[in-house]
C-alpha cells in the first residue's frame, strides 16, 4: 500500500485488511514534489519529519515500511519511477492507496499503475466527514453552490451543535459577532501556540533541507511545528484551553507582530492527517458544553472545519482538473518578487509576508484580505498566486489551496465558491488592523505621493472590470461609490494605477 505525505493516519481506509505477515507499506520522499513550485524550507522539513515519524511509528507497531528517502541515491525521484522501482523490487499483487489531496498525484499513482501493469485499488479518505457523492448531490441543480447549505445539513447529519432540530443558542452562524478588531490598545498578552522541540529525526531534516535546499524560500531557524499525532492532540489541547474563547470573537483582526493571536495554528496537522477533523470539533464543542468557550467562537471555529474545510474539498474535485488555470477577471501579472521577500514600504505586506518568510504560515485574514487582496487588485494570474500559496505555507495541500486562492481570494472561478470579488480599499486593513499606523501610505488617498497602493488600486480594479461584474447585485454599492467620483479623478487614478504596477508587477 502507498501513504503520501499529506496521509499520515494510521487508522485511514488504506490499512483496512492490512496483514502484517503478507503486506507492506511504501512511503517516497521525491524531488519532484519537493521543488514542481519552489517550497519553504518550513514546509518541506514539516511534511518529511512528519512523514519520518509516521514512518518509524508503523515500524514500531510492527508494520513492513518500504520508505525511500531523498538521500537514498537509487530515489529515482518521482512517484511514477519509485513506484514502479519498489513494484519490481518486492511484485505485488495489488497496489492501495487512499484518494490523494492532489488530483495530479491520483493520476500520478494512476499512471504508474499502468506501467508496472499492477492493479491499483484508490480507496475512500475517510479522514473527511463528507463524501464526493455527498457535495455533488448538494451540488445538483443548483446554480450558486453557497457553503452555508452545505454546512447546515452536515450539522443535523452530525449532530454537532444542535438542539433538537435547530441549532444550538437558535442560529446557525455567528459570523456577524467574529469581526472585532483590537483597536488603539493592540491585541495584550496572548499565549501563543505551543512550540514542539526538535528531535534527532527533525534536526536530520533540517539539516538536509538546509543543505539540499538552500535557495528555496523561507527560513528554518523557527521550525516548531507538531510532526506526529501526539503533538498534534497536545496542539489541539493547547488551543482549547488558552485561544478558542477568544478566538470567534477576533478571528478576522490583525495586529503587527503577532502572528497566531486567537488562531489554532491546527490546519497544517489536518492537513497532514495527524489530527482527525472530529476530534478538534468535538474538543471545541466540549469547551463550549463545558462553560469555558462561548457559541460564537466555538461556532466558528467547527464552520471553518465541517463547513468551509469540507466545503472547499467537495468543489476541488467537482471541478478538477481544469479548476487550476480559470482566470474570470483575465489577470495575466506575475506575483511581485517582494510577495516572497517581504521588501516592501508597505507596513500591512511586509508584516504578513515576514511571517511566511519565518513561519510558513499568515493568518486567514491577512491571506484573504491582505496578500490575497492585493494579488487581486494588481491583477496577478490565478494561477500564479496558487502557486505561491503552495510555495509558502505549511499547510498547503492542492484541494485546499486551489478553491481558498483561486476561488474565494482571486475570483478566478468567477463567482463559484464566493459571490462577489472581496475587493477592498486600504480603509478596510486599516479598520482591522494596526498596520497603516506609522505606514508611510495613506489608506484613505488613491492619488499622490503617499496614495495608499491598495486604494489606489482597488478603484482601478473596479474600473477595469465593470463590465465583467456590473451584474453582480452585491457589487452595487461599490460601483455607486466609483460613479461619484468625476472623469479627472478616474484618470488620475489610472495613471497612478499604471505607476504602481510599474513598479511592482
Amino acid at each position: 500500500m502507498i501513504v503520501h505525505g499529506d496521509q499520515l493516519d494510521a487508522a485511514s481506509a488504506a490499512f483496512d485488511g492490512f496483514e502484517r505477515d503478507a503486506d507492506a507499506v511504501l512511503m517516497m520522499e521525491v524531488i519532484e514534489e519537493a521543488s514542481y513550485v519552489p517550497q519553504h524550507k518550513t514546509r518541506l522539513a514539516l511534511f518529511f519529519s512528519a512523514m519520518r515519524h509516521f514512518r518509524d511509528d508503523l515500524d514500531e507497531k510492527g508494520f513492513r515500511v518500504h520508505y525511500a528517502a531523498l538521500e537514498d541515491p537509487n530515489n529515482r525521484g518521482d512517484f511514477a519511477s519509485e513506484i514502479a522501482r519498489w513494484a519490481n523490487k518486492t511484485r505485488p499483487e495489488k497496489l492501495v492507496v487512499v484518494e490523494p489531496g492532489d488530483h495530479r498525484v491520483r493520476e500520478l499513482d494512476r499512471a504508474a499503475a499502468r506501467e508496472t501493469g499492477v492493479e491499483l485499488e484508490i480507496r475512500e479518505d475517510l479522514h473527511f466527514i463528507a463524501s464526493h457523492s455527498d457535495f455533488d448531490e448538494f451540488a445538483e441543480g443548483r446554480q450558486n453552490l453557497v457553503m452555508e447549505y452545505f454546512y447546515r445539513p452536515l450539522r443535523k447529519r452530525t449532530g454537532y451543535l444542535m438542539e433538537g432540530e435547530g441549532p444550538a443558542g437558535g442560529e446557525w452562524n455567528y459570523d456577524s459577532e467574529n469581526r472585532d478588531s483590537f483597536g488603539k490598545d493592540g491585541p495584550g498578552d496572548i499565549k501563543a501556540p505551543r512550540r514542539f522541540r526538535t528531535d534527532d529525526v527533525t534536526d536530520g531534516v533540517l539539516r538536509m533541507v538546509s543543505d539540499r535546499f538552500a535557495d528555496s524560500p523561507g527560513k528554518l531557524d523557527a521550525f516548531d511545528y507538531p510532526v506526529t499525532r501526539e503533538q498534534a492532540r497536545q496542539a489541539l489541547r493547547d488551543f482549547v484551553e488558552h485561544r478558542l474563547a477568544d478566538f470567534g470573537r477576533y478571528q478576522d483582526a490583525i495586529a503587527v507582530g503577532h502572528p497566531y493571536l486567537y488562531h489554532s495554528r491546527l490546519s497544517a496537522v489536518l492537513n497532514l492527517h495527524l489530527l482527525d477533523p472530529r476530534e478538534a470539533i468535538e474538543a471545541a464543542i466540549d469547551a463550549y458544553e463545558d462553560g469555558d468557550a462561548p457559541l460564537n467562537s466555538v461556532e466558528g471555529f467547527v464552520r471553518q472545519i465541517l463547513g468551509w474545510r469540507e466545503y472547499v474539498r467537495g468543489i476541488y474535485w467537482r471541478e478538477m482538473p481544469d479548476y487550476l488555470d480559470r482566470n474570470a477577471l483575465d489577470a495575466e501579472l506575475e506575483m511581485p518578487e517582494f510577495m516572497w521577500t517581504g521588501d516592501t514600504e508597505m507596513n500591512c505586506v511586509r508584516d504578513s509576508v515576514g511571517q511566511l518568510v519565518e513561519h510558513a504560515y499568515a493568518h486567514h485574514i491577512q491571506r484573504l484580505m491582505v496578500l490575497g487582496l492585493f494579488a487581486m487588485l494588481l491583477g496577478v494570474r490565478p494561477r500564479a498566486v496558487h502557486d505561491w500559496h503552495m510555495s509558502m505555507y505549511a499547510d498547503a495541500v492542492d484541494w485546499v489551496s486551489a478553491p481558498n486562492v483561486i476561488g474565494m481570494s482571486q475570483y478566478g472561478d468567477g463567482g463559484l465558491v464566493g459571490s462577489k470579488p472581496y475587493a477592498a480599499s486600504g480603509n478596510y486593513i486599516d479598520k482591522m488592523s494596526d498596520y497603516c499606523a506609522g505606514c508611510r501610505y495613506n489608506p484613505k488617498n488613491a492619488t499622490g505621493d503617499d496614495a495608499c497602493p491598495f486604494t489606489t488600486l482597488y478603484w482601478d480594479f473596479l474600473s477595469r472590470n465593470r463590465n465583467r461584474l456590473k451584474g453582480n447585485r452585491r457589487m452595487g454599492f461599490q460601483f455607486k461609490n466609483l460613479d461619484r467620483k468625476d472623469d479627472g479623478e478616474r484618470r488620475a487614478i489610472r495613471r497612478a494605477a499604471d505607476e504602481v504596477k510599474s513598479r511592482f508587477a
